[in-house]
């Protein structure tokens, strides 16, 4: 991809640092999952002809399930809302939030907890928006105070230049706190890492960090953005205050799954870190929408111009697996990272989006399903580009 058309995707995108350990090496190998069977009782002896279902790896979830961050209980899948408020690459207008309200309310009846956002979602005068919107969703929730107290909000601030000591970022979170409108902060997450181009601001992002969770501000902490090498530092100092590092929210796909993301996942398995999938359905690569011939309108018909045209066989075998699941090939993509033990966060804009995530649980891919998947990714030619300030 032309550097130009890179930067004009990315320039939207979260930024990371880089850091230098060896230590990372020690635990990069992946323990295969245990393989279940499961199996529907029946009273009566089975025969030749009755249905067997295949199997499956790990436990199946529904979205009244709980899987756990740290402490908090959460939905193994959560919702993503950099499009509420985000104009330039998601086309957000204002005249939406009815609908995104309807959204919000649909997913936590049917318990989704966790949504994802940040203190720059948001696009010019609408900087903020997204934290805005879900405070007044929380608000305007027409459901029990028992579902709403259970929500979990996942927040990131910005490591904007400007924001150069602890305390400025103990200043950011109360700032995101009144924009949503609630007491505690459920994750606290660094949007990203300075540590490749002003590596003294670091130290202040993570002693940042340690501030709002000593202050209560915020009930765990996470990064975004970071890579293994990088993880590993941010987890000894954070451990060494005694804060633990909940999470890890990185771009993770069957369009991302190269060495440094699977490096990443065998740490985070390690030190009992969850990782978060960003963008598993790669920005709508991975929903079957669009071709070559069929681009999305925006910035990021430059990207899908550049990798849809080597998807065919990816594409391929998700619709193979989708036809034989009666699902969609959204719903096994998305269900390909809960089987990787991350959870996803895919971006809903309208009712049908999420209604299409909600029938990612409740389900899973076979192990020999998985591996088609997987092989098929990997032959890919052009991979989703990465985080330009991604750390290693």
């Amino acid at each position: 991809m032309a550097p130009a058309a890179a930067a004009s995707i990315t320039t939207s995108w979260a930024a990371a640092g880089v850091g230098s350990i060896t230590s990372y090496k020690k635990i990069k190998t992946r323990v295969a999952p245990k393989i279940r069977d499961f199996r529907c009782p029946s009273s009566k002896r089975p025969t030749s002809a009755s249905l067997q279902f295949p199997q499956r790896i790990g436990p199946l979830f529904w979205p009244w399930e709980k899987v756990k961050i740290g402490g908090l209980d959460v939905s193994p899948m959560g919702f993503g809302t950099w499009a509420w408020g985000n104009n330039l690459l998601w086309g957000y207008q204002e005249d939406m939030d009815g609908e995104l309200q309807e959204i919000f309310n649909l997913a936590v009846r049917n318990g989704i907890n966790l949504f994802d956002t940040a203190d720059s979602y948001g696009t010019g005068r609408l900087n903020g928006q997204s934290e805005r919107l879900l405070g007044k969703f929380m608000r305007e929730f027409p459901g029990s105070s028992t579902d709403r107290n259970k929500i979990v909000i996942a927040t990131k601030f910005a490591a904007y230049p400007w924001r150069l000591t602890s305390g400025q970022f103990v200043s950011a979170c109360k700032s995101s706190l009144e924009r949503l409108e609630i007491e505690q902060i459920g994750i606290g997450q660094l949007h990203w890492s300075t540590a490749n181009y002003a590596p003294l601001q670091e130290l202040a992002l993570w002693d940042g960090l340690v501030a709002m969770y000593e202050k209560g501000l915020v009930r765990a902490v996470g990064v975004s953005n970071y890579g293994p090498k990088q993880l590993i530092k941010i987890h000894d100092y954070l451990k060494a205050r005694g804060v633990p590092l909940c999470s890890a929210q990185v771009q993770f796909s069957l369009l991302s799954i190269g060495k440094e993301q699977l490096e990443l996942k065998a740490v985070c398995d390690s030190l009992g870190i969850r990782l978060i999938s960003y963008s598993p359905l790669g920005l709508g690569m991975l929903t079957g929408k669009y071709t070559p011939s069929k681009l999305p309108r925006g910035p990021r018909a430059l990207l899908f111009r550049q990798i849809l045209p080597g998807l065919a066989p990816l594409l391929s075998s998700l619709r193979g697996i989708a036809a034989q699941r009666r699902k969609t090939v959204s719903q096994v993509a998305i269900n390909w990272c809960i089987c990787q033990g991350t959870i996803p966060i895919p971006g809903v804009k309208t009712i049908r989006q999420a209604e299409e995530n909600l029938g990612a649980l409740g389900w899973r891919l076979t192990a020999d399903e998985i591996l088609e998947l997987e092989s098929v990714a990997k032959e890919s030619p052009r991979q989703m580009i990465q985080n330009i300030f991604q750390t290693s």
